[in-house]
């Protein structure tokens, strides 16, 4: 029997465009076989199947099921395609483990941790690791410019702190322009992180858990032709992503020991993106943030990362849909 599979996209904000992109590089790689898979958009307007015909069909939220005709559809797991709110900060989380149904992605704590940018470097640095200086921010309460300027040097880099996608972040290098960086990020969050710049290489690495084993994916260096890894970069070519990234072994191992440990130390779960600065002076890695849902796109990072592993994404699919109801208990 075909376990019956929800697959998640759409969401509340501007990653919502993406998600779709992730979802329909998703469906296109699930083992048939194995698993009987519904697309489900949850956005503003409502939650609803979208049918292979075209027919669209509400979600029940009461139990998370739809009913097609007179046919009543109950999901064994969700598959979590959705970027940004709710379905990475870890409020459809807690909605699934209240109705009991796996799904592939962090828990409810974990996603609602590292979708806040400095919590999440506060706890990383808590475990030891090596985090960049920063300032976190909140619009009710404006701090000026040279205020910030006293414990930061420049440049610095200035991002809303909740949200992915680069949306809203800019590099900055002289004082005068600091408020209008400000003043942009604000526009997409309530909080905003400023952090200083560390030169150094751009790396990133996905881990996801597999039969009980913590797996690093190959790191992927990024070489961004605008200042930084934008969203122009991110996901209109503006950047060279070079998998398996051209390091030395020696540096490879340090990322890797070091994302391995933030999956444990975060207790993340199915598949998380893990982005590093390694500074090249002082030989170390610094961490930046944690993806806990990261794009699934044809141009994104995990899919090239697991096909420079050797593995194919059908497997890939397969093993973290396996591993959510292997954590069942």
């Amino acid at each position: 029997m075909k376990k019956k599979i929800a697959l998640i996209t759409g969401g509340y904000s501007g990653e919502a465009v993406i998600s779709y992109k992730s979802a329909t590089a998703i469906e296109k790689n699930l083992d048939t076989e194995k698993w009987e898979t519904y697309k489900i958009d949850i956005n503003p307007a409502g939650w609803n199947y979208l049918a292979p015909d075209g027919g669209i069909w509400p979600v029940d939220k009461n139990d998370f099921s739809i009913t097609v005709g007179e046919k009543k559809i109950q999901f064994d797991a969700v598959l979590v395609g959705l970027h940004g709110t709710p379905g990475e900060d870890g409020k459809l989380q807690g909605y699934f483990d209240t109705l009991q149904i796996p799904y592939t992605s962090c828990d409810t704590a974990t996603s609602a941790l590292t979708f806040n940018k400095r919590y999440t470097v506060a706890v990383a640095a808590f475990a030891g690791m090596h985090v960049a200086k920063s300032v976190h921010l909140f619009k009710h309460l404006p701090v000026s410019p040279d205020e910030i300027l006293t414990s930061l040097k420049l440049p610095v880099f200035v991002k809303p702190n909740n949200g992915g996608s680069s949306i809203g972040m800019s590099k900055v290098k002289t004082a005068d322009t600091l408020q209008a960086a400000l003043d942009k990020a604000f526009e997409e969050d309530e909080q905003v992180l400023v952090e200083e710049f560390i030169k150094g290489r751009e790396l990133t690495i996905g881990v996801f858990i597999s039969k009980g084993e913590v797996i690093a994916l190959p790191i992927t260096e990024i070489i961004a032709k605008n200042e930084f890894f934008d969203f122009e970069a991110k996901y209109e070519g503006a950047s060279e992503e070079i998998t398996p990234a051209n390091i030395d072994e020696s540096i490879a191992e340090q990322i890797r020991a070091e994302a391995r440990k933030a999956y444990s130390v975060f207790n993340c779960k199915g598949i998380v993106r893990i982005d590093f600065i390694y500074d090249t002076d002082q030989q170390l890695p610094y961490m930046l943030e944690i993806n806990t849902v990261p794009g699934q796109s044809d141009a994104s990072l995990v899919p090239q990362q697991v096909v420079a592993m050797g593995w194919t994404l059908k497997t890939f699919y397969s093993a973290l849909l396996d591993e959510c109801f292997n954590q069942q208990h």
